[in-house]
């Protein structure tokens, strides 16, 4: 009921009194109700109806306002200014940082008609770079534009920040628990990579530290549970802090109440995350059935909490990571168990419970992962079983380090010893994604998620002690299903290399929200970014038959233009790239550089030969900042390239900028459209290049991109529009003065 409010919350207060009416109805049923079995079903129901009730008037009681900031005419990107509260971590996203914020301002330019204040509201704020006072707790002021995400999003603007300003530091809590994490991170950053950077993820789940390169390992080898805090971490310190009361024999209360305090400080610390609240809503109702005496079972502890967060807050519902964190849980709580007893008949006891906890929350996790990633770990079990006996000791550790802050000698041992169970889980991570074969590709959507879970429930039927029909019918699918992975796997990729037009000269990959474009000619070999994902970039130059890469071109130093490189390090000959600002890019250059490239910074007028064809970079300039605007922009001409030209992810001023400073063609075949094709684009530049052919290289992504005002220009100039998230790989070529266009998926 909590989804279905979000996505349609103008319903909310209709739905929300028939829903307290009708449990009025069934508690009075209930109540009159003669026999147990009728009056338990009856209260059943009047529960189930009052908290859909409860999460339908919360929605509606915060519609009016959500709907009068979402009112503001941000369309067509117009200016705008928005003060508020930041309320979540800064993270690393594709194009920067992104934050959650309570705006309470909002100005549109100088208009007076156009200006908001009133209850905060929840909005997204994404930048290139964020001030290094940035934290949890911090007033802020943001400038850039904005524009409003689909329904059931908690954010009711999206802001995409060309600067944003710290007009207060945090205070009270949460300047203590910002002094902390940054503490930590000082000392840790200091210590041997990539485990250094892994210290403040265990502890605190601050993965700001954390290489792109160690983030695809984790992530491949299903690993990236350990950094986001949930339950196991809230666990620990609620434990930690009873045991400690207990050793000082108070009174039951009186543990309670430490547990409790213990447990609210800890989410200050790491910040209130959908995972971290639900398990911190888990943890203070164990703590309650403590001091009652009726502890209970932890699926109902699990049920409650759930129930009363969605209450309290029904975005939620339509959060992957809450559903995540949940789903793991219960998983353990209900799944464990018995995959040990059945694992027991095989192997000894004590292994088949250490296998049985991360295949219970992989076989409940998994479907739900492919909706974001499709693709299976094969190893995702063996490297957390690697992993477990590691991953509590760097917690505890990392969390007393952080703590330590004010004790430099004792913070500075406590983050060292924590080191080496964090260096123990990067390894793990490491050698387990590098194994080949490690991820297997899986269905998209909703249809991946059902075979998945299908698979999942078959798996569990082999192993668990159940009946013989069961087990039959779990192993004739898991066959069929094996059948159809190596059939849509190896087979499929052998089939699409046959597909694939021998005589390609522009490739575009399918690798999500980012950039990767190959050009091709007389047997050489150029890259234009490498996307965010290795894997994703692997699997495509697999596809291609591409071992070697000539030339790699770096436009800027975002992840989803650089995350991929991992995947061709040490398969590079030659590197361009702009202007660095952040240690990350170093390290990405370093990297390529101990692979074997030659780095060269690149500014306008440089050129060279590409096979047959020529290349000239055409931006940046000596002395343009690093980021989006510092973007290099190459062509390529000549031989069997079609005329191209690749344009990074500079904005409106930097294309106009550019355009003013730089020969250009008066006409290109293949125009690499900036920035996945976002509202920000100069339309005087695109009439002025007249592109045949514009590529947008784009996947599913909350920014709206392709923006439809970008897709409706490219239209008018004539420009034929082939996009990636629609098409998958999108390959082009000459042919007796023709361009040709192949696709791999047939555009809707």
């Amino acid at each position: 009921m909590a989804a279905l409010m979000i996505l349609a919350p103008a319903c909310a207060g209709t739905v929300a009194v028939a829903l307290w009416i009708a449990a009025v109805a069934a508690l009075a049923l209930a109540l009159r109700a003669g026999t147990p079995h009728p009056r338990a079903a009856a209260a059943l129901v009047a529960v189930v109806l009052a908290a859909s009730a409860a999460a339908a008037t919360q929605v509606a009681a915060a519609q009016p306002a959500r709907e009068a900031a979402a009112s503001l005419p941000v369309d067509g990107g117009r200016a705008l200014v928005v003060e508020g509260v930041a309320v979540g971590k800064i993270e690393r996203g594709g194009d920067g940082r992104r934050f959650d914020a309570l705006m309470d301002v909002a100005r549109l330019g100088t208009r007076a008609d156009a200006e908001w204040e009133g209850t905060s509201i929840p909005v997204l704020v994404r930048a290139s770079a964020v001030p290094a006072a940035l934290d949890l707790g911090a007033r802020v002021r943001v400038r850039g534009t904005a524009w409003r995400p689909d329904a059931g999003d908690r954010a009711v603007l999206v802001v995409d920040a060309a600067e944003v300003e710290v007009i207060d530091p945090p205070s009270g809590v949460f300047a203590v628990a910002s002094a902390l994490r940054r503490g930590l991170l000082d000392r840790a950053v200091g210590l041997p990579a990539p485990g250094g950077g892994l210290i403040a993820g265990l502890a605190v789940g601050d993965t700001s530290a954390v290489t792109p390169e160690l983030d695809g390992a984790m992530k491949a080898s299903s690993l990236s549970h350990l950094t986001a805090v949930s339950g196991a971490n809230c666990a620990l310190v609620v434990a930690l802090a009873f045991g400690g009361a207990a050793l000082c024999r108070v009174r039951r209360a009186v543990r309670v109440l430490v547990g409790l305090a213990a447990l609210t400080g800890f989410v200050v610390l790491v910040s209130p995350e959908p995972s971290v609240v639900r398990a911190a809503a888990m943890a203070a109702i164990a703590m309650l059935g403590l001091l009652l005496g009726r502890p209970g079972a932890g699926l109902s502890l699990l049920t409650t909490a759930v129930v009363v967060l969605l209450i309290a807050d029904p975005w939620l519902a339509l959060s992957l990571g809450f559903a995540l964190s949940t789903a793991a849980t219960g998983a353990l709580l209900v799944g464990a168990g018995p995959l040990a007893d059945g694992m027991a008949r095989w192997m000894p006891r004590p292994l088949a419970l250490g296998i049985s906890v991360p295949l219970a929350a992989q076989l409940a996790c998994g479907p739900l992962i492919v909706l974001i990633s499709p693709q299976v770990s094969l190893y995702g079990v063996l490297a957390n079983v690697v992993a477990a006996p590691a991953a509590p000791v760097g917690t505890v550790l990392g969390l007393a380090a952080c703590l330590a802050a004010g004790v430099p000698a004792l913070g500075a041992g406590l983050t060292a010893l924590a080191w080496l169970p964090a260096a123990w889980i990067a390894a793990t991570a490491t050698m387990i994604s590098a194994v080949p074969g490690n991820a297997i590709p899986w269905p998209e959507g909703p249809g991946g998620l059902v075979v998945l879970a299908v698979v999942g429930a078959a798996t569990a039927a082999l192993i668990v002690r159940t009946r013989p029909l069961l087990r039959v019918s779990g192993a004739v699918f898991l066959t069929g299903a094996v059948v159809i992975v190596v059939g849509t796997g190896p087979v499929a990729d052998i089939v699409e290399r046959s597909r694939m037009p021998a005589d390609w000269a522009i490739a575009a990959c399918d690798i999500g929200q980012g950039d990767a474009v190959l050009i091709r000619s007389g047997g050489t070999v150029a890259l234009v970014d490498t996307g965010p994902d290795p894997v994703a970039l692997t699997r495509c130059l697999q596809q291609l038959s591409i071992d070697r890469i000539d030339l790699l071109v770096l436009t800027h130093f975002d992840h989803d233009h650089d995350g991929g490189t991992p995947a061709v390090v040490g398969r590079v000959d030659v590197v361009l790239h702009g202007p660095t600002a952040a240690p990350d890019d170093e390290r990405t250059l370093r990297r390529l550089d101990e692979g074997g490239a030659r780095l060269v910074r690149t500014v306008a007028g440089m050129s060279g030969a590409l096979g047959d064809a020529h290349w000239r970079a055409l931006w940046p300039q000596n002395g343009t900042p690093a980021g989006n605007d510092g973007s290099v922009v190459v062509e390529v001409t000549g031989g069997d390239v079609p005329s191209s030209l690749f344009l990074g992810d500079l904005s409106a001023r930097g294309q106009k900028t550019m355009a003013a400073r730089s020969s250009l063609r008066t006409s290109y075949v293949v125009v690499k459209v900036a920035h996945h094709g976002s509202a920000d684009q100069d339309p005087g530049l695109y009439a002025r290049i007249s592109p045949a052919v514009a590529l947008v290289s784009v996947g599913e992504n909350t920014y709206g991109h392709p923006r439809p005002e970008t897709l409706d220009m490219l239209t008018r100039l004539g420009a034929r529009i082939d996009r990636t998230d629609e098409e998958g790989l999108v390959v082009l070529w000459a042919d007796a003065d023709a361009l040709r266009i192949w696709h791999e998926r047939t555009p809707p």
